[in-house]
């Protein structure tokens, strides 16, 4: 018996969730979770996720977990053939779990501080203070990608499936990533856009696009 996800394809913390299934080539039972008619608030759910969020996964024993990031890491640790995804080496691992923290403390609340005013609060332009601050994001991965062809090395990870899912986000409509000045980080997109596995992260990204502009264009 699979895994169930119960997911919003749209969201970038599902998208990573998939991308990392299918690149360890484990199948998952997908449930929608249609926040806008609050699926997620109902009894139901909210015994699974007290936090009702997305993506929350339901593994074939019922043990269930929340968090994008906790998921990644518990599926490759237990589903994944080897370790190369999430590295056992600590020095290895203490990167991984670094970027990842990057990713959660730092770049998605850039998304969230575009996205979730046009959303929720009617607004219909991107601020220059907040393309600043998502172009600061863009500066650390550069550094990161400085002489590597992954976010923690020279070896793909979770991590850069966490990153995709928002970096691509924020690069489709909100700030183009500069190829003149973020080379490293322009390269490692299209790196990531030419794996397999990235066809999980399409989806939901173009629903994600197509949701944001519909707000931002709507009268």
């Amino acid at each position: 018996m699979a895994p169930t996800v119960y997911l919003i394809y749209a969201s970038p913390p599902v998208r990573a969730v998939l991308m990392t299934a299918k690149a360890i080539g484990l199948t998952l039972t997908e449930k929608q979770v249609n926040l806008l008619a609050g699926d997620h608030l109902k009894p139901e759910y909210l015994k699974l996720n007290p936090q009702h969020t997305v993506p929350t996964l339901v593994d074939d024993d019922g043990f269930t977990i929340w968090d994008s990031h906790v998921i990644i890491t518990y599926l490759v640790s237990k589903y994944a053939i080897n370790d190369a995804l999430y590295p056992k080496d600590l020095k290895k691992r203490a990167v991984v779990d670094q970027r990842l923290h990057f990713e959660s403390g730092f770049v998605f609340p850039r998304l969230a501080a575009i996205s979730r005013p046009i959303f929720f609060e009617g607004k219909k332009t991107i601020n220059q203070k907040d393309k600043e601050s998502v172009c600061e994001a863009y500066g650390f991965l550069e550094t990161f990608l400085n002489g590597h062809q992954w976010v923690a090395g020279d070896f793909i990870s979770v991590a850069d499936y966490s990153l995709v899912s928002v970096i691509s986000s924020l690069n489709y409509i909100m700030v183009p990533i500069d190829a003149g000045k973020y080379p490293n980080l322009h390269a490692w997109l299209k790196r990531m856009e030419e794996r397999p596995e990235y066809a999980a992260n399409v989806k939901g990204l173009e629903d994600y696009s197509k949701l944001l502009k519909s707000k931002m264009d709507s009268a």
